[in-house]
């Protein structure tokens, strides 16, 4: 009994680990997030905070921030080896 107990226990978790694995780091799950957080920035800088205070607490480079502002995609950072 213990055994099927920890069998079925063990394949929902892997079903658990499956669907995070899906909606928290897939690729679309993180798209989502940058947009959310551009949106959100665009919003900030809307009701006046300026590009160097949204760099600073973004820890970005203001021209990051301007080209997020003008609805641009920053260019994809390559993981190094």
């Amino acid at each position: 009994m213990a055994g099927r107990l920890s069998d079925i226990t063990g394949q929902l978790l892997l079903q658990w680990a499956a669907f995070l694995h899906r909606t928290v780091a897939g690729r679309d799950a993180r798209q989502r997030n940058i947009d959310r957080r551009d949106g959100a920035v665009r919003a900030a800088y809307r009701r006046g905070v300026t590009v160097e205070q949204l760099a600073a607490r973004m820890r970005l480079t203001p021209s990051w921030i301007r080209q997020v502002l003008n609805g641009k995609r920053p260019p994809e950072v390559e993981e190094a080896a």
